[in-house]
């Protein structure tokens, strides 16, 4: 792969402070056994190293369910229901936080998130405050995503998008995915043994995510296609990441010396702020809105807001406040173009589309927003 996706100058990292680790369940659990410090050890003299040198480390550790299904000491089936393995990490949840508070030996904090903290801007702050007040009090926030009661509809679904979502809610310089693999390689090394590894990647998009193969074990849920992802929100929030192997012992003592080892993913030359990205990644489009081309010109050239004079059609069931996706029209088919918060509900959006500001409250029967979306509102794809 050549160029500008992949470069293989020298470089060291960018100087950081403020890391978060993602720690996979292979390296806890290892083929599904019980919790096993052996890749363990090597985080924990990190994170001393790290406190005695002033730096703060954020760690988000997959295991639970792993840990739970060795905890019964009889297989569980695979595709097991959803009830189940909210039970297996119930059970697997108290047993690896009590791991890395003992490995760790200073004060740690258990932070369980779901989907749902990540979509309400009040819990968002919430966690970002929490985040930021275990830090300051020199305390290391273990992470996991609260899988004991999440259903499939409102989970994050794997660590590796949970640990960027952290690294942007904790302002960390650097995101580090440790797991079983030595980082991106130019195809699947189990498949294709002299596969090169690409040492350094100056962006993703849809040719690097290419690269990526299914899930990485039977343990974890998530494959090089989610860390690639999560390297890409970072990315955009001005987060470089390290994709490496966690059976490399001295993985992390390189990256506290300023070096790498795997793939680093470099961070994008324009940062998004945390409102951006949250718009942009966090979450869920409840509908669509549908923008003519002066609408969409707007948007992409001016950074306008959205008036409903631009928009020609409204799909799907939101109420104010909720996210929509905004979607261009054109004789060239659709593409979506930006996000934001609607400033009205779908109906009454449909009933003022088209129509001049001035004009909506004769429409609505009251005096509303000018705008559909606010450009404070609104973040471009």
């Amino acid at each position: 792969m050549g160029e500008p996706l992949v470069s293989s100058d020298a470089v060291r990292l960018p100087p950081w402070r403020r890391v978060v680790v993602k720690v996979g369940s292979n390296l806890i659990a290892p083929e599904g056994r019980r919790i096993s410090t052996r890749h363990l050890l090597p985080i924990a003299r990190f994170v001393a190293e790290c406190a005695d040198a002033g730096r703060e480390v954020v760690i988000v550790s997959s295991g639970a369910v792993a840990a739970g299904r060795a905890e019964l000491g009889t297989p569980v089936a695979a595709g097991a229901s959803l009830g189940v393995r909210q039970a297996l990490a119930a059970l697997g949840q108290p047993r690896m936080f009590d791991t890395w508070a003992h490995l760790l030996d200073r004060p740690c904090a258990q932070v369980l998130l779901s989907r749902d903290d990540l979509q309400n801007r009040r819990r968002y702050v919430n966690a970002k405050n929490t985040l930021r007040a275990l830090l300051e009090l020199r305390a290391v926030p273990i992470v996991n995503e609260n899988d004991s009661v999440a259903i499939d509809e409102l989970r994050v679904g794997d660590n590796d998008n949970l640990a960027a979502h952290v690294a942007v809610l904790v302002e960390a310089d650097l995101l580090v995915i440790l797991s079983d693999v030595a980082g991106v390689f130019e195809a699947d090394p189990r498949t294709h043994p002299s596969a090169q590894l690409i040492p350094r990647l100056e962006r993703i998009d849809e040719a690097v995510l290419a690269l990526a193969g299914g899930a990485g074990s039977a343990v974890g849920t998530g494959g090089m296609r989610t860390k690639l992802e999560a390297a890409r929100k970072a990315a955009a929030s001005g987060i470089p990441t390290v994709i490496a192997s966690g059976r490399d012992g001295d993985t992390l003592g390189a990256i506290a010396r300023g070096e790498w080892r795997g793939t680093l993913v470099e961070r994008a030359a324009t940062r998004l702020n945390a409102k951006a990205h949250w718009l942009k990644h966090a979450l869920v489009p409840a509908g669509r809105i549908i923008v003519d081309d002066g609408a969409s010109g707007a948007l992409l050239a001016r950074g306008a807001s959205l008036l409903p004079a631009g928009v020609v059609d409204v799909e799907g069931e939101f109420r104010a406040g909720d996210l929509v996706e905004v979607v261009r029209r054109g004789a060239d088919g659709e593409r979506a173009i930006a996000r934001g918060l609607a400033q009205y509900d779908a109906g009454e959006l449909k009933r003022i589309r088209g129509r001049p500001s001035h004009a909506i409250e004769s429409v609505l029967g009251y005096l509303g927003a000018e705008t559909a979306i606010h450009r404070d509102d609104l973040v471009l794809l």
